[in-house]
């Protein structure tokens, strides 16, 4: 697999470019691509696997860019086992100063039942895609999808020809959750000793959260013999998500007393990226998440508290610091200038051209007239709004409700369509119904609101409510969020970004990574 002085280093594969952005609703556009995939390579991440390029024209563009802007990290695109999708893949990712074709296909009896092909055909299938990928590319990565699900002998056969055919990396994912630590342990021990050539090879592991044992399942992997964790920031990914890079980090830190195991992961990078990954994507990371959660190093209980002032270890297993996390919150109020709140971003992960900041600055000081303390959350919460205003067809120009014991309750919107004002009245079950139908009014759609959320972003009556929602038309599913101290008007700005995007989405049309399936497998 490796020589000796490599035993402990444990390569860590970052998917929130491509499984990741499979999240429905998580979608991110090209230029926070290109952030992403900066900031991860600033952290130290070894892989990032930038995207599926067959997928759309999107996303080849932002495979080929990452790979020509990258400096450090390997490239690594994914494809179907299908000649087309690998050429499409190293077309985007040859440009890269290391590139890598990670190809799979599924391997367990309900995958292998798909495209209806038996077990001969289907080794058949792995020999002919990983060799075609091999000779384009010296760095080749093979997955059997469902891995945890296929029965172990046709495994080991499976894996023996993808080595054979010059595959470097043999990555196991447990697609969809199903399996426990010990089993993930003994599944790549028993690769490991089996299949010939394990040796030479590095054997990865991809774990999903769908039980809760995502993160253990990964380090058990790696005690067994795995040496690549394959995870996303936040946890981010199809389902319940995916091995969090977070935790996987930390875990290896804090507990190297028993998992020897190194990393080349710049820690203290994330709380920065957690929280840039978040805003982007649309998907707020939950309060008590394990690193990065907003309580994970808040203390309410009156013992705790007192064995805090004492001594942090107490309670505490590592610093806040260690992440990356600022003791310092409460710095900005509304006499700060720009050049302080572009520090104070940066800090916080975010990198802003003049003209971002010019729009930003703009809010901010509309916040700090309304706020009497601007934290660090609010910046984030601000920040989560949309970032290229100019650019969105539907824009809100005022709002009036009218709500109360006694109803009806009514909402007076004024929205900028296209360039045109146009205004409408509407009555509804609350203020943010009515205020919903009022938008619905002026811009008819068939989308459907999957999800409306709610949460304060700091304390006090003036603080700032961030509401996220998700909504979801002919297959498309589109995300918005939006802040402000008054919860309607940032329900109804939610409600507008997220029908933005659907606008967009529409007008990209062609294919999209959630319509590639198995009929595009032939």
């Amino acid at each position: 697999m490796t020589d000796k002085s490599e035993q402990d280093r444990v390569l860590i594969f970052d998917t929130t470019l491509r499984d990741g952005e499979q999240s429905p609703g998580a979608t991110m556009t090209h230029a926070e691509k290109l952030e992403i995939a900066g900031l991860l390579d600033e952290m130290g991440v070894d892989i990032i696997e930038a995207g599926f390029p067959i997928a759309s024209e999107g996303d080849f563009a932002a495979v080929t860019e990452i790979a020509k802007q990258t400096r450090n990290a390997t490239i690594c695109g994914l494809a179907r086992a299908q000649i087309g999708d690998i050429d499409r893949c190293w077309e985007a990712v040859k440009h890269a100063k290391a590139p890598r074709i990670h190809t799979f296909i599924g391997t367990s009896p309900l995958h292998r039942a798909i495209p209806n092909l038996d077990m001969d055909q289907m080794a058949e299938r792995i020999e002919q895609t990983v060799t075609h990928a091999r000779n384009l590319c010296d760095n080749v990565q093979w997955s059997p999808m469902d891995a945890t699900r296929t029965e172990e002998d046709y495994l080991c056969r499976v894996v023996e020809i993808a080595i054979k055919c010059g595959a470097t990396t043999i990555n196991i994912p447990d697609t969809v959750g199903y399996t426990a630590p010990r089993e993930s342990a003994e599944l790549i021990a028993m690769l490991i000793n089996r299949v010939p050539g394990a040796d030479e090879i590095t054997f990865a592991t991809h774990c999903h959260n769908d039980l809760g044992m995502a993160t253990a399942n990964s380090l058990a992997a790696v005690e067994a013999g795995a040496r690549q964790i394959e995870c996303t920031i936040n946890g981010l990914g199809e389902r319940a998500g995916n091995t969090a890079l977070e935790e996987v980090v930390m875990a290896l830190k804090v507990r190297n007393d028993i998992m020897p195991f190194q990393t080349g992961i710049d820690a203290t990078k994330i709380m920065n990226i957690s929280r840039r990954v978040a805003a982007v994507s649309g998907f707020p990371v939950q309060f008590n998440k394990a690193i990065v959660g907003k309580n994970a190093f808040a203390h309410e209980s009156g013992i705790h508290q007192d064995g805090m002032l004492k001594n942090a270890e107490t309670f505490e297993i590592m610093r806040p610091e260690d992440v990356g996390l600022s003791e310092t919150n409460l710095v900005m109020g509304k006499h700060s200038g720009r050049a302080a709140l572009r520090s104070k971003l940066e800090d916080l992960g975010f990198e802003l051209g003049d003209n971002q900041l010019k729009d930003v600055f703009v809010r901010f000081k509309e916040l700090a007239d309304r706020k009497k303390e601007i934290y660090d959350d609010d910046l984030i919460a601000l920040m989560r709004t949309s970032t290229d205003p100019e650019n969105d067809r539907l824009k809100l120009k005022s709002l009036k409700v009218v709500c109360g014991t006694e109803g009806p309750q009514q909402a007076d919107l004024v929205m900028e369509i296209d360039g045109e004002e146009q205004s409408t009245t509407q009555t509804g079950d609350g203020p943010v119904d009515a205020s919903f139908n009022a938008i619905k009014a002026l811009v008819p759609h068939s989308a459907r609101l999957q999800l409306y959320q709610v949460h304060a972003v700091t304390e006090g009556t003036d603080a700032q409510a961030t509401v996220s929602v998700r909504m979801e038309e002919d297959g498309r599913i589109v995300t918005g969020q939006s802040a402000n101290t008054d919860t309607v008007v940032a329900s109804v700005l939610a409600y507008i970004h997220a029908l933005n995007r659907l606008l967009m989405r529409r007008e990209k049309g062609g294919k999209d990574k959630r319509e590639i399936s198995y009929k595009d497998v032939s």
